[in-house]
């Protein structure tokens, strides 16, 4: 294997080239000397690169390499410092690789980031990209880590360590509650036939178990027991499995009825004790069902048990403590809650708990300070009950005497008093066991808590943020009893200074550097960010993490230990991986405790599921009553923060130090990194994002794939401190490029030879070819490429990196102008809807939206036709998807318990017929004049009408909100059916018709329903439409129908990164999931939100890019379609989601190369920019094609033509969902059955490495595709007038070709 950075041939050289710089100096020759490498170590280099990490056994039998790896870095870090940082930047990415080997990653990271910012095509450096992502993983920056991961899946899918990708992308997204993105990626690894740091049934478990995170419970139970099928499983993957289903049994009221589910999960769990007797977790799942079936004695066992075999749990503490309780044995009761919560100070199920123990004792005020203790809670999810629970024992409270409050007896010692009683034997003696284990482990382990650099501080304190998850959430998280709460970094300051004169060395170089850390952070406090050197929250205290034993991200948490995390070398692989199914955790009801391996792994589980706060009584199912896991769990994501001297943004948290700091670093003299930022969650300060400054130079949008040069980073070089972007979006680093480095040497030294590596041929190469070559030009410069000339179907990629969303535009908005007035258009009559400028108006990208008022009226348009009685006079069985939605303020988005506002916006999907809609539409009307009726009446007997308003408004903002029903995506398509609805539509101007010769989308030769075809919504107030793009940025047309008004907002398609920001900051998938934006935090990031009213006959056009959210105010019925104006601007932007779409493994529902090609044959166009545009993806097509075609000949793989149906669809790969265009990579099952199942060429290598399970088919001839090629040339305006004249209307530069003008010619009442 070689490396994909640089290669090692002149390995002696460079040690060489560095004794010549030490001439004079023979200590320093000699010791040049000893770093030669011989030629045997430089072959074995030559191997060694982040492709590896995982997989090399260097800590076993690999002590040979680890040693040689270890030269290699000194003689790297010799050669950087006599050169005066005078050397090639594949030294510092060879020099990250070796790092990240050894598992230096402070190193690693700082050879990394050097490597990135003189590298100014690092994107196509996919083992640097790799390399860099398993550094963010071990710092638990799952946001930075994804995108790193992203672009190597990107720029080469065919990556060798493609599926250890997969997997790691699967286990950071189950961590993030993107639980579709996590299952597509657990997918994709599962169908790979290559190795990883996962077994295939391991993977199969993640999969079983997102869906009982996502409440699909017979999902999850078939592949439970489809996998307790399998030959030979582990006996640690068994346990877990039968553990699993025996939780599930326990809590799911789906499986059966309680006495067969108790029966069922005792069975289950009694199992898989058999299989692994040492699992705390099982014993003490175990206990919780004896609990709920009153076996009382066998409870108090199993608790016992879980205790002993784990570590002490709050857990298992607060259910003791409700068994005691409903054995009315108060004391011991209170003793066991008072353990959970000095277990576990943030576990509210406990301090409910222990507040109905006070009240039930009629101590109503320590009842009321636990329940407040509770409420502070991050996991609290009744804050509501235990708030108005509050005022009601304090309203008790105040009505009492004093002396009756004096001279009542206890039975209970007050709060104080018990949290100062003994704790018992049991838990203290565990507590001390595992603290004498774990500081012999750090003895033993020194890289526990490595250095890191300058500050030399804790890992917690300033490394890249730990996703956290708050521990009563979180089932099997190590308990408290085993967490070390560090000090504040203040106090710790504080302390040092005390005692100055007393301290050691070691003392006072920290003291050293948290003084000069304190002083960074005042400077930048003083320009609005945020300090990392804040307190904890005693509410959730920080935690600091340990190296892993395994993938941390287990369940839907991750691990919890002493230090960093990362993945081990390959040894003992099988038994890491079952040490780490120990950890999966148990849910219940879509409330979820991610479970988490251990630091040492003896028992092989330390799962500890949560109890609920109903314990005494009530259902038990968990400890906290979760709805959705996305809007409990508490992630810490990486923050951009200004940096102390220029007040730069930098991302994710890393300032990259000056020369002098890197050349010491790479000697050892120093650190490598000064890592900043803390947890947002202790500070409780969100720093500024991208701030701009003179010294802060971003890198634009991704538009800039679209010049015909190639991308270049002389902007960047402008500056000694420049910024750019890392991994995609909108990351800022400072960066010292070549010749800020130059200008930081001493003048005195002599100029030093820049010292170069030979150029890794295994870099994505770049065929530089003129979008004006010919065809047979074309060919010639394929020739012998191979099948790794190329990587996928990226249409830009050889010119630029991959695309990203658009920074924030500069200068800001004023407040002022946050509320723009929405651009409409008046219409009188039919002459005004046909008017030239109006075409020109709506299409300018300067108008996001145009709102077209009284289009109905002036064409005389039958809206009738589209009403509810008509649609259920005409196709009453017609199918209707039902979105079940929770009835809101259009202008606010509220949890479902109305107590805070949140950007999830959940409904929940079915379906139904118009006929049955329609019915729920009327009864939801004539509810709504009852309660209209009602109101009017109260009104009546209330003189303060507005207090009475007021209250109302109150209400509805708090909950629970009244739920409705949403008819969506109802398909108009069929001709047959709504012949009358789709003849009313020809009545529209060309522009805005379904289908256009000037439309895009009437050129891609087949349907996709409601881009190219009409689609109905039928909505009741509040039926909501959440934020969204159109599909590939197209334009959309929608009419409102009547007879109610819709609200509608929309936010300009510049601004579609900060939205894309906002979204992943509230764990939230801009592409897929469902979001309302909070109008708060849109201005207060300097966002324009056009917001104005949809009335019937109006309609609103969204501009390409814009993105828009609406919410109905009253019944009425839309009618909607997608079109694609003949430009650059929507061409360039439909290009660019496409290539997003592909970075995010997202299906592009436009195919926009198939559509390309169409465009190619039916149409010439006379703009430049679109022409090249389309020129150039032709060309890139080609390239791949011809690549393809020629890789498979060589390897004897046959081509079979195949050809293509009339309006046969364009192909996607039914495992990645990427685009395929003319050469299918069909199974030959498939195939001799005529089903066509399509694989990618990547993804049919994964299956089968030597395709011997494929065919290819072949769907168009090379010579036809060199000819659409050839044939497409740019056409001069006065050409384009002489040969066609358009309506005056349709104003567009393009003409049609004469084959496509004659098949439009058969729709011309619906086209022209």
């Amino acid at each position: 294997m070689k490396s994909c950075g640089v290669s090692l041939v002149t390995a002696t050289s460079f040690c060489d080239e560095g004794k010549k710089m030490a001439a004079g100096n023979a200590s320093g020759e000699s010791k040049e000397g000893s770093l030669s490498l011989t030629a045997e170590e430089k072959e074995i280099l030559e191997g060694l690169d982040s492709r590896i990490f995982g997989f090399v056994r260097l800590h076993e039998d690999g002590a040979r390499t680890k040693t040689l790896l270890g030269k290699a870095v000194r003689c790297y870090e010799s050669l950087i410092l006599k050169a005066e940082g005078k050397v090639e930047s594949d030294f510092f990415c060879q020099l990250g690789h070796f790092n990240l080997l050894l598992e230096d990653y402070p190193k690693a990271l700082s050879a990394y980031q050097r490597y990135y910012s003189l590298q100014s095509d690092y994107w196509k450096n996919a083992a640097f990209l790799y390399g860099l992502g398993l550094v963010y993983y071990y710092y638990n920056a799952f946001h930075w880590a994804i995108k790193a991961f992203q672009e190597v899946l990107y720029v080469d899918p065919s990556f060798c360590r493609a599926k250890e990708i997969h997997l790691r992308l699967g286990l950071m997204f189950k961590v993030n509650t993107d639980y579709e993105s996590s299952l597509k990626h657990f997918q994709l690894a599962l169908i790979d036939c290559n190795p990883c740091t996962l077994s295939k049934v391991e993977i199969q478990f993640h999969i079983a178990h997102l869906y009982e995170t996502q409440q699909k419970y017979h999902f999850a139970k078939e592949a439970y027991e489809q996998l307790l099928q399998t030959e030979n499983l582990p006996a640690q993957v068994k346990a877990t499995v039968l553990q699993q289903l025996g939780w599930m049994h326990h809590n799911v009221d789906l499986l059966g009825d309680k006495a067969t589910k108790e029966s069922y999960a005792i069975q289950y769990l009694q199992k898989s004790l058999e299989a692994d007797p040492n699992s705390g977790q099982s014993w003490y799942f175990l206990g919780r069902c004896y609990s709920s079936i009153g076996k009382v004695q066998d409870a108090f066992i199993s608790y016992r048990q879980s205790i002993d075999k784990s570590e002490a749990s709050a857990d298992t503490w607060c259910s003791i403590g409700v068994l005691y309780q409903q054995q009315n044995q108060p004391m011991d009761a209170l003793q066991a809650y008072i353990c959970a919560v000095q277990l576990d100070h943030g576990h509210a199920a406990a301090w409910t708990d222990l507040g109905t123990l006070y009240e039930s004792c009629n101590q109503p005020q320590d009842a009321i300070k636990c329940y407040l203790n509770a409420t502070r809670s991050k996991s609290c999810s009744n804050t509501s009950t235990l708030a108005g629970r509050i005022k009601f024992l304090q309203a008790q409270l105040c009505n009492l005497p004093q002396s009756s409050l004096q001279n009542k007896t206890k039975l209970l010692p007050s709060i104080e008093e018990a949290w100062s009683l003994p704790i018992p034997a049991e838990l203290t003696s565990r507590q001390g066991a595992m603290n004498t284990a774990q500081q012999a482990a750090k003895a033993h382990h020194p890289k526990t808590e490595p250095v890191l650099g300058v500050s030399q501080t804790p890992i917690l304190q300033h490394s890249l943020p730990v996703h956290m998850i708050p521990s009563s959430q979180v089932d099997g998280l190590s308990s408290p009893a085993k967490r070390k709460r560090p000090s504040s970094p203040i106090k710790h300051l504080e302390q040092l200074c005390t005692n100055k004169d007393n301290l050691n060395p070691a003392q006072k170089l920290r003291l050293e550097q948290l003084e000069s850390n304190f002083v960074l952070i005042q400077q930048g406090l003083h320009k609005g960010h945020s300090s990392h050197l804040s307190e904890p929250n005693d509410e959730q205290p920080s935690l600091s993490t340990g190296p892993a034993q395994y993938l941390q991200a287990a369940s839907t948490g991750i691990q919890k230990q002493t230090g960093p995390r990362t993945l081990p070398d390959n040894s003992a692989t099988q038994e890491a991986a079952l040490n780490h199914l120990s950890s999966h955790i148990a849910t219940s009801g879509g409330q979820q405790g991610p479970a988490f391996t251990k630091e040492s792994q003896l028992s092989g589980n330390s799962s500890l599921m949560p109890e609920t706060s109903g314990h005494a009584g009530d259902k038990s199912n968990g400890c906290v009553v979760v709805k959705g896991l996305s809007n409990h769990v508490q992630q810490l994501t990486v923050e951009p923060v200004c940096g102390p001297i220029h007040g730069d943004c930098t991302s994710p948290n890393l300032l990259i130090p000056d020369s002098s700091q890197i050349s010491a670093s790479l000697t050892g003299k120093a650190s490598d990194i000064v890592v900043t930022g803390a947890c947002n969650k202790a500070s409780n300060i969100h720093p500024a994002i991208h701030t701009k400054t003179n010294n802060s130079i971003t890198s634009s949008s991704s538009s800039v794939i679209f010049t015909t040069t190639p991308f270049s980073k002389s902007i960047e070089q402008a500056t000694t401190h420049s910024v750019t972007s890392l991994n995609s979006l909108q990351n800022r680093l400072q960066t010292i490029n070549r010749e800020g480095l130059e200008n930081l040497q001493s003048p005195k030294k002599p100029d030093m030879p820049m010292i170069t590596l030979k150029a890794d041929p295994q870099i994505i190469p770049s065929l530089s070819m003129s979008i004006y070559s010919s065809s047979t030009e074309v060919l010639k410069a394929c020739r012998n490429l191979g099948k790794n000339g190329l990587s996928n179907s990226h249409i830009f990629l050889d010119k630029c990196p991959p695309p990203r969303p658009p920074t924030s535009p500069y200068p800001p908005l004023p407040k002022d102008k946050l509320n723009p007035p929405t651009p409409s258009i008046y219409l009188e009559n039919k002459r005004d809807a046909f008017f030239p400028p109006l075409h020109q108006f709506c299409t300018n990208p300067k108008n996001p939206v145009t709102v077209i008022r009284g289009l109905a009226g002036a064409l005389k348009l039958d809206l009738g036709l589209f009403s509810t009685k008509t649609l259920v006079e005409a196709n009453n069985e017609h199918l209707v998807e039902v979105r079940t939605q929770l009835l809101q303020p259009a202008d606010e988005n509220w949890d479902p318990t109305g107590t805070k506002k949140i950007w999830r916006c959940e409904s929940n999907r079915s379906h139904t017929t118009i006929a049955k809609y329609a019915q729920y539409q009327a009864s939801s009307f004539q509810e709504s004049l009852r309660e209209e009726n009602e109101k009017r009446m109260q009104q009546k007997d209330y003189s303060d009408n507005e207090s009475t308003s007021s209250d109302f408004s109150g209400k509805r903002r708090k909950g629970p909100f009244k739920t409705i029903k949403f008819g969506t995506n109802i398909d108009l398509s069929d001709d047959k059916k709504w012949k009358l609805q789709l003849h009313e539509l020809t009545k529209l101007p060309a522009f805005v018709r379904v289908v256009s010769a000037g439309n895009i989308l009437s050129h891609l030769g087949h349907s996709i329903l409601g881009m190219n075809t009409v689609q109905l919504y039928m909505k009741v107030p509040g039926s909501r439409t959440p934020g969204h793009q159109e599909n590939n940025n197209f334009c959309s047309v929608n009419i409102n129908i009547g007879p109610g008004d819709c609200e509608w907002f929309v936010v300009p398609e510049d601004y579609w990164g900060v939205l894309n920001d906002f979204c992943e900051k509230n764990n939230l998938n801009f592409l897929m999931s469902s979001w309302w934006p909070n109008l708060e935090d849109l201005y207060e990031a300097n966002v324009p939100v056009y917001r104005f009213i949809q009335r019937p006959g109006d309609l609103v056009w969204i501009n390409a890019g814009t993105v828009h959210w609406v919410q109905a105010i009253g019944w009425c019925n839309n009618i909607a379609w997608n079109v694609g104006p003949l430009t650059a601007c929507q061409y360039k932007l439909a290009v660019e989601r496409y290539e997003w779409n592909k970075l995010q493994s997202v299906k592009s529902v436009v195919p926009m190369v198939h559509l390309s090609w169409n465009m190619a044959r039916n149409i010439k166009v006379s703009d430049p920019k679109l022409f090249e545009m389309i020129k150039y993806c032709l060309l890139k097509v080609l390239k791949q094609c011809q690549t393809l075609r020629e890789a498979l000949i060589t390897a004897g793989k046959d081509v079979i033509w195949h050809g293509r149906t009339h309006d046969e669809p364009a192909h996607y790969c039914s495992i990645c969902e990427v685009e395929v265009f003319d050469l299918l990579f069909v199974t030959k099952e498939s195939n001799s059955q005529k089903t066509y199942t399509v694989h990618c060429q990547d993804c049919a290598r994964k299956t089968s490495g030597n395709l011997d399970n494929f065919v290819v088919l072949e769907q168009y001839k090379m010579e036809d595709l060199l000819q659409v090629y050839d044939q497409f040339t740019l056409v001069s305006e006065i050409n384009m007038f002489l040969r066609y004249h358009p309506p005056p209307l349709d104003i567009a530069p393009w003409i049609l070709n004469d084959a496509f003008s004659a098949l439009l010619e058969s729709f011309a009442p619906l086209v022209l």
